[in-house]
This record gives C-alpha cells, structure tokens and sequence, in this order.
C-alpha cells in the first residue's frame, strides 16, 4: 500500500525555497514537488516562516 504522506526532505526544501524566491505559490510549488499543498502549508507553520521567508537551511535545521 502506497504511504499516504510524504516527507520533505534537505534537496525538497532547497526546490521549495528556489520556487518561492522565483515567485511560485504554494500550490504550484506543491504540485511540482508531488506533494498535497497542506504539506506545504505545514512546513512553513513548523519553521515559523512565510513564502518570502522560507530558507531551507533554517527548516532543516528546526527538525
């Protein structure tokens, strides 16, 4: 049975913050990384920052 949730991991984080620094929203760099938006959403909630903010360094580094 296929894992209902994905994890981000360092090289997804890196995508994320490139996608954001280019302008991308949250769903349209969710569905480039295969991912459901919420897990998008939960990622910015766990390390305290916004799509303007969003370092992937600093979200690893939360884990």
């Amino acid at each position: 049975m296929p894992r209902k949730y994905k994890h981000l991991r360092y090289e997804d984080r890196r995508k994320l913050e490139e996608m954001f620094k280019a302008g991308a929203s949250v769903a349209l760099a969710a569905g480039k990384l295969g991912v459901h938006r919420d897990t998008v959403y939960k990622e910015l909630a766990r390390c305290g920052a916004d799509p303007h903010t969003y370092k992937a360094a600093e979200a690893q580094e939360t884990l």
